[in-house]
């Protein structure tokens, strides 16, 4: 008999040979694809699920494993990521002499302060001594004192607790100046990320969650890719059902470049409406259309679990939004952000970030360091 692991093995060859095989895989959306069957004409098809992917094949009806044609999906993704053209973000790197332009320099001793160290350069060219410090200009404390306040925050920390662990790190600095730190930052990095298009996949799911805004009941829309997980746009309205949500439908499509092929949402009606307004297009037949699948049911198959786990995330910090004041508050900004360019996810391997998966990458130790610099820049 052979040993399970090899059979295992042997549905992955055979789901990579299927996945190289031209019109063998077709993808519906991202959510459903059909498989053709390497020996027969039927046609088999597999499911997202929230336990994983299903097929309605024999292999994995009756056995329970992961059959090639689920493996076939799989190796499709990874073909078709191969072809996405990532864009690299690196940290910024001293390499001229910002008066000559001169790229003869080095560096020349650290400037000692009460809030920290910055690296001293001087050119051979000019002589010129100088420091780049990119972003933070005339910032009273440091940049890794800052990053480490909005990582705590966006963490889930409040204000005053980030503020005493900032303490105990050497830095004492109060409550109010974190607050203005986070919206200086977020509004620079905003203006930067939405500038870069995620790569994101044909399926968007998207949901509401309440939030208090000065002791007010708010509602924080969401519209994030069901592949990458990317949180794409959002907004923050007055009611939940009856809020018109075309406006982040149609910044979610100048971000992304494109139409999905399905919105999944819990089926409330106003989701509906936006669908058919925003991503309608009448060249295009009545199948054709962007689809609003609004079946969702949590013992189903097909539910919007995922979007509820993004939510979990914002319910779990809710203890940030305490102070709150205005609906255009940075805050939910910011923890957008954090959620595509910062925090790797579990579901992802790796735990790569959305934007990662997206096909952004943020390199360098300190991410937020690193999209500041370049928000700078730009």
């Amino acid at each position: 008999m052979i040993p399970q692991t090899n059979n295992l093995e042997i549905r992955a060859v055979k789901g990579k040979e299927i996945a190289e095989k031209f019109g063998a895989v077709t993808r519906l959306d991202e959510t459903c694809y059909k498989v053709a069957s390497q020996r027969t004409r039927e046609i088999y098809q597999i499911d997202s699920t929230e336990r994983g992917w299903i097929c309605n094949c024999p292999d994995q009806k009756y056995r329970g494993v992961k059959c090639k044609h689920i493996w076939a999906v799989e190796y499709s993704f990874q073909i078709r990521r191969l072809v996405k053209k990532e864009v690299v973000i690196e940290p910024i790197n001293v390499s001229n002499c910002p008066k000559c332009k001169s790229d003869q320099i080095v560096k020349h001793g650290i400037r000692h302060n009460k809030y920290g160290d910055i690296q001293r350069f001087s050119c051979k060219n000019c002589a010129n001594r100088f420091t780049i410090n990119l972003g933070f200009e005339r910032m009273k404390h440091n940049p890794k004192a800052i990053t480490s306040a909005m990582q705590l925050y966006f963490g889930g920390e409040s204000l005053r607790h980030t503020r005493d662990s900032l303490k105990l790190l050497g830095t004492d600095v109060c409550y109010q100046t974190i607050h203005k730190w986070i919206k200086k930052y977020i509004s620079l990095m905003e203006n930067y990320t939405d500038k870069l298009q995620p790569q994101v996949g044909n399926a968007w799911r998207t949901d509401e969650l309440y939030v208090k805004v000065r002791g007010n009941m708010k509602y924080l829309f969401a519209l994030m890719d069901d592949e990458t997980r990317f949180w794409i746009s959002q907004q923050v309205s007055e009611t939940k059902g009856t809020s018109d949500v075309k406006p982040m439908f149609r910044e979610g499509q100048r971000i992304a470049g494109k139409n999905p092929t399905s919105i999944i949402s819990d089926g409330a009606p106003n989701f509906a409406e936006a669908t058919r307004n925003v991503f309608h297009v009448r060249r295009l037949p009545q199948d054709e259309q962007t689809k609003h699948i609004r079946d969702i049911t949590f013992d189903g198959e097909r539910h919007n679990n995922k979007m509820e786990r993004m939510n979990g995330e914002v319910r779990d910090r809710e203890k940030t939004f305490r102070g709150l004041k205005s609906m255009e508050s940075p805050v939910f900004k910011g923890f957008q952000i954090y959620h595509n360019y910062i925090k790797g996810h579990m579901a992802h391997k790796d735990e790569k970030t959305p934007a990662e998966m997206a096909g952004i990458v943020v390199n360098g130790e300190n991410k937020w360091k690193t999209l500041i610099e370049n928000a700078s820049r730009q």
